[in-house]
């Protein structure tokens, strides 16, 4: 079951005060604290309903042993060992021995590759005729 009793009677005392409120002055006290008191066992019992049926979806679905036998060491180990990069490490020591040059000539190159792009430029609407740009205006407003 999902929770415990204290949800149940939590659930009945909410019901109960709910039912006291609702015919307070409507009913005489005799009255009002029978029907609390039905109310209590009614919220009760449908809190129990209810947590049962949560539990009941909520269970986690049941594993078959023919399909978890070869998987019976999988996730039991952590590997926490790291690739070995001395190789890529004694380059980098290397290249600072030798000075700023290295990286110097590698940005040049990197420079040298690059090319960025050439938008058209733009037209100015000084030189055009008044009759072409409305007719542009008017195509651009669908007009």
């Amino acid at each position: 079951m999902v929770g415990n009793w204290r949800w149940n009677v939590g659930l009945g005392i909410v019901g109960a005060v709910l039912t006291l409120l609702f015919s307070i002055g409507k009913n005489p006290l005799s009255v009002m604290l029978m029907r609390s008191m039905y109310a209590f066992i009614a919220f009760v019992a449908i809190a129990f309903v209810m947590r049962f049926l949560l539990a009941f979806i909520l269970r986690p679905p049941v594993m078959h042993l023919a399909e978890t036998v070869g998987e019976e060491g999988k996730g039991t180990q952590l590997d926490l060992q790291t690739p070995d990069e001395s190789e890529d490490l004694n380059q980098l020591l290397k290249s600072q021995m030798d000075g700023h040059k290295t990286q110097d000539v590698q940005h040049q190159e990197q420079q040298s590759q690059f090319k960025p792009l050439t938008p058209p430029k733009l037209v100015s609407t000084q030189n055009k005729e008044p009759e072409e740009l409305a007719k542009a205006i008017r195509h651009l407003t669908g007009g």
